[in-house]
């Protein structure tokens, strides 16, 4: 995951809607299952997921009352801790 395409993400889905996100990730998830795909590009397509997902994670932990960077870091720090264990 990276932070700055989740913080990217966040913003696109404050200035547009979660549905578009959402969206993508039914489009990704199935793409990731067609025959012939290389492990590269499922590993691509698996990086864009995560960092999707994260964005939905702190979009509502910003909708919950917690600020933007608050919501960001503790978010990076739960992935790095379950990575670390």
């Amino acid at each position: 995951m990276r932070l700055p395409v989740i913080k990217s993400l966040t913003e696109f889905i404050e200035k547009n809607d979660e549905d578009y996100i959402i969206e993508a990730i039914e489009v990704l998830e199935h793409v990731g299952m067609a025959k012939g795909i290389k492990d590269v590009e499922v590993e691509v397509i698996g990086e864009l997921l995560s960092n999707m997902y994260g964005s939905i994670e702190v979009t509502k932990k910003i909708k919950n009352g917690e600020n933007k960077k608050d919501a960001l870091n503790s978010f990076m720090q739960r992935v790095v801790g379950s990575i670390d264990k």
